[in-house]
């Protein structure tokens, strides 16, 4: 069983339109809601995917019953805790290239008593869990070591902690030794200080973060693939993707990808890869398929030299993840 965790989760509003002009009346093609926040995300990946998961979340307010009723409907195994605040209702706005303008709210307060109920909702879930994982952003309220506690949790309990953030929720989270961090490359440039310019940079990054005190780094690179650095060493992987259609949820795909496969470390990189770049062909963040496993690259000699910058060909042309 795999538990996630989102403290500060969203009902997610996408529209599509054909150009966004700043100041002007746009006009979309089209539009739907979805449940969201990181851990959602990767929990409802884990579902579609028949992976045994369950996600703690919490929900207050009309979008919060929104958000229960549409988890509700997916079948996603949940435990909700309830808050006072309204919990985020978001909105992304989809073009055509695969450019994908988002406007998240802040979300609610949490006081020191919703704070606790939601550590002992993730608590009690924890006796068969296999990972914990910590997603997105903290709810107003919650310190920013918030994760880390949570990892000290999971340590007491012999469970495994990924850590799916950024800023100082991220970084708070350090310390604590986390099993696995998923930075995506903003998040290795706000936690070095550097901003990674080749695989080598990317790679030295990440050394860093595990000096830092986390076991495992997972970096999300685009369309320049991952990397994966740990105490085995370092896998660069790349995956295909025909058309880029919106990279939302895609670093939430890519995650839950490498927590399914349990086994060798190639595999679950290679199947990080596969979920990711199915995520980015397709509308959404509900119910990704997998891509051919063929077609996925793995290597261990890494070229430190090699530029990055696959992400703004991969908008004009197939490129791969």
């Amino acid at each position: 069983m795999i538990v996630t965790v989102t403290p500060n989760p969203s009902v997610d509003r996408t529209v599509v339109v054909d150009h966004l002009n700043l100041g002007e009346v746009n006009r979309g093609r089209r539009s739907w809601s979805e449940p969201s926040g990181k851990g959602v995300n990767v929990a409802l990946a884990l579902h579609a995917h028949r992976v045994p998961v369950r996600a703690v979340v919490t929900a207050g307010g009309p979008v919060g019953a929104q958000l229960r009723q549409m988890l509700g409907d997916t079948g996603l195994s949940t435990v909700i805790v309830s808050i006072a605040g309204d919990i985020r209702s978001n909105i992304s706005l989809t073009q055509p290239d695969g450019t994908v303008t988002k406007i998240n709210e802040p979300g609610p307060h949490v006081d020191t008593e919703e704070r606790d109920r939601v550590l002992a909702a993730v608590a009690g879930e924890l006796a068969d869990a296999s990972w914990l994982v910590c997603a997105g952003s903290l709810a107003r309220g919650m310190p920013a070591d918030w994760y880390g506690e949570l990892v000290a949790l999971g340590a007491a309990r012999g469970v495994r902690v990924a850590i799916d953030s950024s800023g100082a929720p991220l970084a708070g989270s350090l310390a604590a030794k986390p099993a696995l961090v998923k930075p995506n490359l903003d998040e290795l440039a706000d936690l070095t200080g550097t901003v990674p310019t080749t695989l080598g940079g990317v790679i030295a990054a990440a050394h860093e973060i595990r000096r830092r005190g986390a076991r495992t780094v997972l970096a999300s690179l685009g369309a320049d693939g991952a990397i994966l650095v740990d105490g085995a060493g370092v896998l660069w992987g790349q995956a295909p993707v025909v058309t880029v259609v919106s990279t939302v949820g895609a670093g939430d795909a890519m995650l839950a990808g490498y927590l399914s496969c349990p086994g060798d470390r190639s595999e679950a990189l290679a199947t990080a890869l596969q979920w990711g770049a199915a995520a980015v062909q397709h509308e959404g963040t509900l119910l990704p398929m997998t891509t051919g496993r063929a077609a996925v690259t793995i290597t261990d000699a890494v070229d430190p030299t090699r530029p990055l910058g696959g992400a703004a060909a991969a908008r004009s042309s197939g490129s791969c993840l």
